[in-house]
């Protein structure tokens, strides 16, 4: 088995009613727990990221801690390390996650290869370790983490799917074109449910 799962910071303050709330965050959350028990057997690794930012910082510039974010390069306070915003959505069953990957701890980083594993290991070290060549993708959100994830995939040069029914984005259109590019780039666009 050479495949693996991200799931992409499924966490409060990306789902409804958090921080930088992502409409249909919550749905996602549900229909990426009923994925996984159906089909983790499926996978040598299931890794889910959480953006686990320092409290009382602005994270290399991350938060806004100045005037206004503008929501390309700076944003409000979020997932900040041991808040509730910083933990897993509640309809995220995370029982058959293998590896939890911290990322944006101190500076901006939106894909889950600039993350950690609490002892210390890359996703890259991960999938090699396993001879992981295909990576299947689902979280939040599309147009930003799912999006930088699934390049940073196929920039190691694995065969990327993204799960289109288990993501959810900040905006349609902003959502749209991030799939495109990523079709455009390699990835594999799929529905897990008929």
């Amino acid at each position: 088995m050479t495949k693996a799962l991200f799931i992409v910071d499924v966490q409060n303050d990306f789902t409804e009613g958090g921080a930088l709330a992502v409409e249909g965050g919550d749905a996602v959350a549900e229909r990426i727990t009923e994925f996984v028990r159906a089909h983790a057997d499926d996978y040598a690794l299931v890794v889910a990221s959480r953006d686990w930012h320092h409290p009382d910082h602005d994270n290399g510039g991350h938060f806004a801690v100045e005037g206004e974010p503008d929501f390309v390069d700076t944003w409000p306070a979020h997932c900040v390390a041991g808040t509730p915003g910083a933990e897993y959505d509640p309809g995220l069953d995370t029982a058959a996650v293998t590896h939890h990957v911290k990322k944006g701890q101190g500076v901006p980083a939106y894909s889950v290869f600039e993350g950690t594993t609490d002892d210390g290991r890359t996703v890259a070290e991960l999938l090699a370790e396993r001879g992981i060549l295909d990576v299947d993708i689902a979280g939040i959100a599309t147009d930003y983490c799912v999006r930088a994830s699934a390049l940073d995939a196929i920039e190691h040069g694995r065969r990327v799917r993204i799960l289109t029914d288990l993501v959810a984005g900040v905006a349609p259109a902003s959502s749209d074109a991030a799939l495109a590019e990523l079709a455009h780039a390699g990835a594999e666009l799929a529905v897990t449910q008929p």
